[in-house]
């Protein structure tokens, strides 16, 4: 399999920097543009040059959108990645530096230099509602554009309880995005439960693998601690299966083709994603919603990002 190109737009939490690994062992990267969503932009960025050092990366980084769009979040996830989006480990100040130039024009000049780029959205949709504003043109240059959000049956992860937290932190954002791109890939926070990994073999993974291991082995704590206290089972790796059919869409072995909208306004569903499931509004379908996918597959690429 050859290496894609990827364009990662993200706000880097946990779940982002195993994302991130795993691009780097498995593609070439043309930059990271950032976004707040986890935690604020100045965590978010630094998380972002932590990570590079950590791979020993040229990747470009550039900070982006501080805020949703319209309307400030109602929350964030503080409580899950730890106040630093990365586990309050308390890394040193990395030596990467992030570009001056803004995440929204690294988009646009990065896709019209690199036409054929797939494009990864793993945060809020804050940069990409901004770059397709300003360049109608920009779904034309892309040749994929896959993205972690949503919950396609209403199991959301928010206090609005059908919405998803990358969804439901812009949901304005993700409105444009949806409307704006013809197709995209859509990795839901349900199929992520679906393919949540056992906690021993993802701890033999991390017992057998390198420093970046070590890394997420610290990071992951605070996650890991969060998600055993709510009660789910297994390590659950939202933005890593993303990166992962990113990276290999033929791991994919089922999924549906359906229209999907945004709820902006409900005062209980406000960033809930609407699945037209039986084709009831005559919309075409801009979703390929991901069901199911190759769980060996998806193993052994995290395996590889962790040196295992």
């Amino acid at each position: 399999m050859s290496k894609p190109s990827l364009l990662i737009d993200t706000d880097p939490g946990v779940d982002d920097a195993l994302a991130i690994l795993m691009a780097h062992a498995h593609a070439d990267v043309s930059g990271l543009t950032i976004a707040a969503g986890n935690v604020g932009l100045g965590h978010t960025v630094r998380n972002a040059r932590t990570l590079v050092d950590l791979v020993g990366a040229p990747t470009p980084i550039f900070a982006g959108c501080p805020t949703p769009l319209v309307r400030m979040p109602e929350e964030d996830a503080v409580h899950v990645h730890g106040a630093d989006g990365l586990g309050d480990v308390g890394f040193a100040e990395p030596k990467a530096v992030a570009s001056a130039e803004h995440a929204v024009q690294a988009i646009l000049r990065l896709t019209r230099e690199q036409p054929g780029l797939t494009l990864v959205a793993l945060g809020p949709l804050t940069n990409l509602a901004l770059a397709v504003r300003l360049d109608p043109g920009l779904p034309q240059r892309v040749k994929r554009l896959v993205i972690m959000g949503g919950a396609v049956t209403g199991l959301g992860n928010t206090g609005k309880i059908p919405a998803e937290f990358n969804i439901g932190f812009d949901p304005e954002a993700a409105h444009v995005v949806f409307e704006a791109f013809p197709a995209f890939d859509l990795v839901d926070w349900e199929v992520v439960l679906r393919h949540a990994f056992t906690d021993e073999e993802f701890d033999g993974w991390l017992a057998a693998g390198d420093e970046r291991a070590r890394f997420f082995e610290q990071v992951f704590r605070t996650a890991r601690a969060f998600n055993l206290k709510r009660g789910r089972r297994g390590v659950i790796a939202a933005d890593a299966l993303a990166m992962a059919v990113a990276i290999d869409p033929g791991m994919v072995t089922r999924s549906e083709s359906r229209h999907v909208a945004v709820e902006m306004d409900g005062r209980l569903t406000r960033g809930a994603t609407v699945v037209d499931w039986t084709d009831r509004l005559g919309q075409p379908a801009n979703a390929r919603i991901v069901m199911e996918v190759d769980q060996a597959r998806f193993g052994a690429m995290v395996r590889r990002a962790l040196g295992a």
